[in-house]
Formats: C-alpha cells, structure tokens, sequence
C-alpha cells in the first residue's frame, strides 16, 4: 500500500511538470501490450501422432531478434486433447510480468488416453518423453529461445504440478525452474484420490517426486533449482502431500518455496495469483538477451 501511495504522488508531479492530465497516465499504464498466442504442432515418435502446442509469444517478439526463457506449462488431467488452447487467463498474466517470456503449453492427453499422469508408458503413449525431451528441441529450433537450462521452466495445474514437478526431476540438466500449483507428487487415479501401482517397486519409486529428496539435496551446490509449490488451504485431496513434501525438503535442507493459500482446489486461486506465480518462476530464469 505505501509503495502504491509514493507512486501515484510521483506520478501526479510528473504529470503537472509535463502538462499530461493523470488519467491519461494511468490509463496508459494500465492497459499493457498484449503478446499473441500462436498454435504449433509436430510429428512425435513417442506418441504415434502429431502433438500440438501453443505458445504465448510476448509483446515485440515479432519486431524483433531477442532471445526469450520459455515457461513450459502443463494442464491438469483427466482432460480432453483440446484442454492445452485454454491459456486466456494466462496470456493476460504474462501481459502483466516485470519481464517478457515466451509461454509453451503443451497437450497432455488424448480422446482415448485422458489421463496419461504426464508419464512414459511404452509405444504410442510415452507422454514424458514428448513433453521433456521432443517438445523442447522443437520449440528450440522453431522459436527464438533462451535453448540453456536456465533458459527454461517447468510449470503444472494440479495434474499438469505433478507432471512437471516429476519431469523436472527426471531432467534436471535441462530445466532449472518448476512449480507446481495445487499439485500432488505421486501419480494417481483420475478423481485424484488414490495412488496409481505402475506394477513395481522400481516403476512406482521412480513416478514419486518424493524419491527425488536426496538427487536435489545433492544437486544444490553445483545445479541449483528453484523449486516452489502452492495449494489452497481448502483442498482436501493434495493439502496433505504438499505439506509433507515441504517436510521432507526442509529435512534434507534443500532450498524451496512453499505457500499455502486461501481457497480450495479451483481456479479462483489459480487465477488469482497466476501473475505472482509466474513473475517468481520468471526471475529464476535468465533475461532475454
């Protein structure tokens, strides 16, 4: 509120000095360039198809040879193979970050594979490895990015934090940023209320962010990640599992952000702190160059 409070004074002084009425400042400021939202796809061994994607291309990128970090973001499950368009709410956001970033957001499912859990499952449905490995290089070579680690970020909803929290792990030479809103860390069934047996120990140890405690503990001093998760203090079915995984991190004392807040699991938080999320994993990234 003070920050607010010197800002409109400065721009009130600024106003008098030129002979620009406030309002018009304001109503300039307040109505920021808007980037474009463009669709992509690809041919994908690992699915057997073609797997489409759209990227948020922020405002100049046409006009000019800048190079961008790219935020990878992945939609919740069960869902249908058009759920990955649904990026209004988050394109108005990026229009809004102390920086621009180019925005991937990916399909994560299929009219008959609705809830793949971002996982490889074997021919035709290695979902991991579209996402983590084929999306990247042709995004890499198609648009104008930041093609380092530190170039790039792992973002999800609810199905779509496990996924990228848990493809994060498994690739962490290639992304240094995840988040994960109201997400889980274990895969689970499609109402989110029962864990998934992939049909062994080693499968199932392996699909668990929570086996990963020590790879990051290990990882901090020479391959840092920044690592943030939220849920809403109502959601009844992922609470719990954030709240031990928060546990777990400061056991191993690797360096995470972890807030709950207000509201159960819906979109009226996500929407609600969709910039501030954003504008956090996005100062963990390298500028545009």
């Amino acid at each position: 509120m003070r920050r607010y409070g010197s800002a409109a004074a400065a721009i009130g002084v600024l106003a008098f000095l030129l002979g620009v009425g406030v309002h018009e400042l304001h109503a300039r400021e307040a109505t920021p360039a808007r980037g474009s939202v463009v669709r992509f796809s690809f041919a994908s061994k690992a699915i057997r198809g073609r797997l489409h994607f759209v990227a948020y291309l922020p405002p100049g990128y046409t006009a000019g040879g800048r190079r961008y970090p790219v935020v990878y973001f992945l939609h919740g499950l069960p869902a249908g193979p058009r759920e990955y368009r649904n990026v209004g709410w988050l394109s108005s956001a990026l229009d809004t970050l102390g920086g621009p970033v180019i925005l991937v957001a990916p399909q994560g499912s299929k009219h008959e594979d609705s809830d793949p859990e971002y996982l490889d499952w074997g021919p035709g449905r290695n979902w991991e490895t579209a996402i983590a490995r084929e999306l990247p290089d042709y995004v890499d070579s198609h648009l104008r990015t930041i093609p380092t680690r530190r170039g790039r970020a792992l973002v999800g909803l609810s199905a779509g934090g496990y996924g990228a929290v848990l493809l994060a792990l498994h690739h962490l030479d290639d992304f240094a940023v995840v988040e994960s809103w109201s997400g889980y860390f274990h895969p689970t069934n499609p109402a989110g209320t029962a864990p998934l047996d992939l049909g062994s120990s080693a499968r199932n140890r392996r699909a668990s962010a929570h086996a990963f405690v020590r790879v990051l503990e290990r990882g901090q001093s020479g391959r840092k990640t920044f690592f943030a998760f939220y849920v809403g203090a109502g959601d009844t079915r992922f609470r719990e599992e954030n709240v031990q995984l928060d546990h777990e991190l400061d056991a191993a004392h690797v360096a995470h952000v972890f807030v709950v807040y207000p509201g159960a699991h819906e979109r009226t938080v996500w929407k609600a702190h969709a910039r501030a999320w954003l504008e956090l994993a996005r100062r963990h990234l390298a500028s545009p160059r």
